[in-house]
C-alpha cells in the first residue's frame, strides 16, 4: 500500500526547521518561477539551489509566468548577495565558498550577454532565433548547426529572456510582423 505525503508550499520568509537549522524562505525567482532559496543565518549556509551554480551559470529562460526573467533574477542575486553566507550548497557540482565573488561573475556574464546581443542587431533587425547564434555558448560545439536539439532550445529561450530584458530597458524594440517577431536597437 501507497503512503501519500503530505505537501506544503512555502513563501517568501517562511521559517523551516530541521533540527538544529532554522532555514528561512528566500523567493528567488529567474531560473524558474518558483524557485526558492533557504538561508540559515546563524551558520551562514545558504542552500541556493539553481539561483547561484559554481562554474556553470544558471539557465535563464523566458517563461510565460514572468515578464522579465533576467530581470528578476538579478534583482534576486542582490537580495542574495546581501546576505553573510560563508557557504552556499547549490543544486549542482561542488560547495561555493565565497558568494559575493561568484555572484559578480554572474552579473558580468549577464552584461556580456546583453551586450552580444546588442552587437548581433547592430547592423540589422532580426528574431530570436538569427540571434540565438551569434552569442558565445560555452558548449562543445563548434558551429550552431551543430548543436543538439535540446541545447538550441536552451540557447534560443535565454536569449529570448535577454532580448526580453533589453526590450523593457528601452534598448531594443520588437516588431510584429504576419508571421514572426523582430528586435532591433531602439
Amino acid at each position: 500500500m501507497k503512503r501519500e505525503r503530505a505537501f506544503s508550499a512555502v513563501g517568501d520568509g517562511d521559517l523551516l526547521k530541521v533540527g538544529a537549522f532554522r532555514f528561512q524562505c528566500i523567493s528567488t525567482p529567474g531560473h524558474s518561477p518558483g524557485h526558492m532559496c533557504l538561508y540559515e543565518s546563524k551558520k551562514t549556509i545558504l542552500v541556493s539551489g539553481d539561483h547561484i551554480l559554481p562554474d556553470i551559470t544558471p539557465n535563464i529562460s523566458y517563461w510565460l509566468e514572468m515578464d522579465d526573467p533576467l530581470n528578476e533574477y538579478l534583482t534576486n542575486l542582490e537580495k542574495v548577495n546581501a546576505l553573510d553566507v560563508k557557504i552556499a550548497l547549490p543544486g549542482h557540482r561542488r560547495l561555493i565558498r565565497d558568494l559575493h565573488k561568484r555572484i559578480i561573475e554572474l552579473r558580468e556574464h549577464h552584461r556580456d550577454r546583453l551586450n552580444e546581443v546588442l552587437v548581433a542587431l547592430r547592423d540589422a533587425p532580426k528574431t530570436v532565433y538569427q540571434i540565438a547564434p551569434c552569442i558565445t555558448w560555452n558548449i562543445a560545439f563548434n558551429c550552431w548547426e551543430d548543436f543538439p536539439p535540446v541545447q538550441k532550445w536552451f540557447a534560443f529561450s535565454e536569449t529570448l529572456a535577454h532580448v526580453r530584458f533589453l526590450e523593457n530597458k528601452g534598448k531594443v524594440r520588437r516588431f510584429a510582423q504576419k508571421d514572426r517577431i523582430t528586435y532591433s536597437i531602439a
